[in-house]
């Protein structure tokens, strides 16, 4: 359990819900599947089974379980890539902007 001895500046919550990533770039946006494992006012981690490049600007869409609560969307950058296990790679993205 992650408690606020993390030293983090904003708690996360614990997660493990489908996510849409739009690779945003010059040339082709393309669409990929993740998982969401955490969310925080700042960032989030997703788990893919391909990594992104360092500074990579995504929009991510977080569908919401609920029809009354609002689907979340933003846009990030990736700042971590960490490979898990062969195939599974667990990316931190930085939250520049809520939609």
């Amino acid at each position: 359990m992650i408690n606020f001895d993390d030293k983090r500046d904003f708690y996360r919550m614990m997660l493990n819900s489908e996510v849409i990533v739009t690779v945003i770039d010059d040339e082709a946006n393309c669409q990929l599947t993740a998982t969401c494992r955490d969310l925080s006012a700042t960032g989030m981690a997703i788990e893919m089974e391909h990594p992104l490049e360092l500074s990579t600007h995504v929009k991510v869409k977080l569908d919401s379980a609920s029809s009354q609560v609002q689907p979340l969307d933003m846009l990030g950058k990736v700042v971590r890539i960490d490979e898990e296990c062969e195939g599974c790679y667990l990316i931190g993205i930085a939250i520049e902007e809520l939609d």
